[in-house]
């Protein structure tokens, strides 16, 4: 599967819009982002467990990187409730699960190879700025734009943006809960929050690695 593959192209998926698949377990869906590959993939999705609903075992060869946006989503190495912020690097392995439902963004296979970080953060919604992870590829972080804020994004290295609260507009289309956006190499844009405005998960920088 290629989904949003060609990374030199702006992309943009609306959650409300788009629809929700199913994976080979029992009460995980899931909404593609981008994708390349089958069910082993370079991927940016949003997963929802149902309650009661796990995953196999299995390992991240690429890494695994995720925020947890409602409920909590747990494995062996404990509790993560709506908010935290986790990277598990290249070689990890668990078993996931939700006894309680969760609803989660995951970035898989997108890291370097040699890295061995492991990070867990949790969201601090009274923080303007709040960083999660910084390396010599990337940079994360959380943005939390006031009302009618005008934000100029100067991205040589490409910038994917998602919408935790609230909203934005970019080039003439509004964003709102759980849309996200990605926007190649060498963009300059600018983004201004909406009405009530804008609490927004940023990674920058990873683009001008991705395959071609």
């Amino acid at each position: 599967m290629r989904l949003n593959a060609d990374f030199t192209q702006r992309a943009l998926v609306r959650f409300s819009e788009s629809d929700w698949i199913a994976s080979p377990m029992p009460g995980v869906d899931r909404k593609m982002l981008d994708r390349i590959g089958d069910e082993v993939a370079r991927a940016t999705t949003i997963v929802r467990y149902a309650p009661g609903s796990a995953f196999s075992a299995h390992t991240h060869d690429g890494g695994e990187e995720y925020l947890v946006l409602d409920g909590t989503f747990c494995d062996e190495h404990g509790a993560f409730p709506a908010g935290t912020y986790v990277r598990n690097p290249p070689t990890s392995s668990h078993t996931p699960s939700a006894p309680d439902g969760a609803t989660i963004l995951v970035k898989l296979h997108q890291f370097d190879p040699a890295d061995r970080t492991q990070v867990r953060v949790d969201l601090d919604p009274a923080q303007d700025a709040q960083p999660l992870h910084r390396d010599a590829v990337e940079e994360v972080r959380v943005a939390h734009w006031a009302p009618g804020t005008t934000v100029d994004l100067d991205a040589p290295g490409g910038i994917e943006l998602f919408v935790i609260d609230g909203g934005f507009e970019e080039s003439g289309d509004a964003l709102s809960l759980w849309d996200w956006l990605r926007l190649p190499v060498g963009t300059r844009s600018s983004v201004t929050a909406g009405p009530d405005g804008a609490r927004v998960w940023i990674k920058s920088g990873h683009l001008a690695h991705a395959p071609a």
